[in-house]
């Protein structure tokens, strides 16, 4: 990766790789780790696990943002996604929908061992589902 990512975002594409490593995805060998800022600071990871009946299968980011919501926290500031496929995997349409669910002000990283892509959420899904109440 050419360009300087800020401290903070860096320590979340430094997350997303280590946590890719400990996926487990024996069906698509595609390992996909992600990682988390919650609005108090807080890093939280997770990584993709596969399961024999595809609907099973949980991605990287909603791992991590479980893993947030276990922790308590309810917001999220920044989302890193880290794979080594060629091209950049950004998150899938679920779980584009889960981060709305809790910011949909926040930033997406989506990383490799080349590049990185960093851009607005709101770019990246500009009309979320929104429950009106």
């Amino acid at each position: 990766m050419s360009a300087v990512l800020p401290p903070e975002l860096s320590e979340l594409v430094t997350a997303a790789r280590e946590v890719r490593e400990r996926a487990y995805a024996p069906y698509s060998a595609f390992r996909v780790g992600a990682a988390v800022r919650a609005c108090s600071g807080r890093v939280f990871v997770g990584c993709n696990v596969e399961n024999k009946s595809y609907g099973g299968t949980i991605c990287a980011e909603r791992a991590a943002i479980l893993q947030m919501v276990s922790a308590g926290e309810t917001a999220l500031v920044a989302v890193a996604v880290f794979t080594d496929a060629e091209t950049l995997a950004m998150p899938c349409g679920l779980c584009r929908q889960v981060i709305a669910e809790f910011e949909q002000s926040a930033q997406v990283l989506a990383a490799n061992p080349r590049e990185f892509k960093l851009l607005a959420f709101s770019a990246l899904f500009p009309d979320p589902f929104v429950l009106s109440r």
